[in-house]
């Protein structure tokens, strides 16, 4: 990988590292000492799109002959290569980020990025992930084909595992035959530099198409609703802010693009008064840790718990307040991110929420603010739900102290889409009646309910759903975490009506191209031949 200079980073475009059209430069933030680093990124004008649409257009319809297995080879070649430059990438997004470098950084998200890549590939070479259906009555197969090239939109807060040039959007994307045209994030532009550099590495080495993947940093905001909307697009991968998310997505509408968004997500905690009595040390550990878990800047951070009013839920608002107060705050990702925190808890003070502890001003000297801990009671938040609902994104969270579990319920009616839904209950079955309540009006607000356990952390699992309804995400239906559904946004459902046996995609003919393909056949999912 090349050092870091203070001329301006190249962008990579059609194969090559080649110098950018821009229109201005930017530089990232040591938001460990918030200082501005010396690399220079550009700020691409729509000549670079340009030629980098013409370029995936091109490597698309070349995509569309390589064999899985070749695509497959790339995955598990650059989560090779992602692991033996631990190293130097750790150091870079700790540079950029203020994440730290153990063991957030080298020990579970560069992991995780190598791992999903893995899976990724597996899937790709299996070919699981296209939904093979065969219909022999009928004489018509189906599967899902490669949809053309993707755009991704990495966020500030996974230098690895959502990365533009590496992420879980990127590794579905190349899995399912399209090439990528990653948008860096502005809080850690080295980073996805130093991993778009192996990730062609792996292209070139492995003979994918030039273009299989390219990197630009910045564009106008003009500029980024035409790439999301422009013809050759086959579909956009989105993580961020929800403003800019729903640009890009309204821009992408109109032009009939499909684009995945993940937003903004409060992950309401319910925990009932019998967990209190029961365990109520253990929970406020729970909470506690996983609300300050790097800094708070996870989507599924709990942002929001909901209670009922007594003495042992006082007892417990006491005890985290304690905890909150006592914790040294940790590093947030940039200066933006520190200045929304506080605009957040701002809107959320003047609102009524009654402050705890923390709020203010971010720190001068670092990109940091005060461990927050707000408070309203049921009713207040039933008089402004959409106000109370504002994303507070890092070290902060509200509880909700609600009358009774009547109350409770009328709130939870009243969130919008989340991620995460989590529920603490007694363990006996004393609490189940109240249990069934909260669950039914729960479930459909979030992608994932939890028993127990707080939402920090999503796995990669073949089960998960890291998505949700409105405004956790742009569409219920998908999921950005979890091989091989998170494939399947990035495909088009195909369907061959009488076509020759010899004209069939491989994994529609009638021996199965690999022993572990699973295929639905005249109504039942088996392996082997058709017949």
């Amino acid at each position: 990988m090349s050092t870091v200079s203070t001329d301006v980073a190249r962008v990579l475009i059609a194969g090559s590292w080649r110098n950018a059209t821009p229109q201005s430069t930017f530089h990232s933030t040591d938001p460990n000492h918030n200082s501005e680093l010396p690399q220079a990124f550009p700020v691409s004008t729509w000549e670079d799109c340009e030629a980098a649409l013409e370029a995936a257009d091109k490597a698309a319809a070349e995509l569309r002959r390589v064999p899985p297995a070749k695509i497959a080879e790339f995955l598990y070649l650059y989560a090779d290569k992602i692991e033996a430059a631990k190293d130097a990438l750790v150091e870079a997004a700790y540079t950029e980020t203020g994440l730290a470098r153990s063991p957030r950084l080298g020990d579970v998200e560069l992991p995780r990025t190598s791992n999903q890549l893995r899976a990724a590939a597996d899937s790709c070479r299996s070919g699981n992930w296209a939904l093979p259906t065969i219909d022999t009555k009928a004489g018509i197969r189906s599967c899902y084909r490669p949809l053309g090239p993707v755009c991704v939109f990495g966020p500030n807060n996974f230098p690895f595992a959502f990365n533009s040039v590496a992420g879980g959007d990127f590794a579905a994307a190349i899995a399912a035959g399209n090439p990528v045209i990653g948008k860096a994030n502005s809080s850690h532009p080295e980073t996805t530099r130093l991993l778009a550099e192996l990730a062609h590495e792996a292209v070139v080495e492995t003979g994918l198409p030039e273009a299989t993947v390219q990197l630009i940093y910045r564009t106008s905001h003009a500029d980024g609703e035409r790439l999301v909307s422009d013809p050759r697009v086959g579909a956009t991968g989105y993580t961020g802010s929800r403003s800019a998310g729903l640009t890009l997505k309204s821009a992408a509408d109109r032009a009939g693009k499909p684009i995945y968004l993940e937003l903004s997500s409060v992950n309401p905690v319910v925990i009932t008064p019998g967990a209190l009595v029961e365990r109520n040390e253990t929970i406020v550990n729970d909470f506690v840790t996983s609300v300050l878990m790097g800094t708070g800047q996870f989507c599924t951070n709990p942002g929001m718990v909901l209670l009922v009013a007594g003495d042992e839920t006082e007892s417990f608002i006491s005890d985290v307040k304690d905890r909150f107060a006592s914790t040294q705050s940790g590093t947030l990702l940039s200066p933006a991110v520190a200045r929304s925190l506080s605009k957040s808890v701002s809107i959320l003070t003047d609102l009524g929420a009654d402050l705890l502890t923390g709020g203010g001003e971010p720190e001068s000297d670092r990109c940091a603010f005060a461990n927050t801990l707000m408070r309203i009671d049921g009713a207040k938040f039933l008089s402004d739900p959409e106000g109370f609902q504002t994303e507070a994104f890092g070290n902060a969270s509200v509880l909700v102290v609600a009358k009774d579990i009547a109350e409770l319920c009328d709130v939870i009616d009243h969130l919008e889409g989340n991620l995460t839904g989590c529920i603490y209950s007694k363990e006996d079955a004393s609490e189940e009646t109240d249990v069934e309540k909260i669950s039914f009006v729960l479930e459909p607000k979030v992608g994932r309910i939890l028993n127990d356990k707080m939402p920090t952390g999503v796995a990669v699992s073949a089960a998960m759903n890291h998505g949700g309804p409105y405004p956790a995400t742009g569409h219920p239906g998908f999921t950005a975490v979890g091989v091989p559904a998170s494939l399947l946004r990035f495909g088009k459902l195909t369907s061959f009506d009488n076509i020759r046996p010899t004209r069939l995609p491989a994994l529609l003919q009638d021996s199965a191209p690999t022993a572990e393909t699973m295929r639905l056949i005249d109504g039942q999912w088996r392996t082997g031949d058709v017949g």
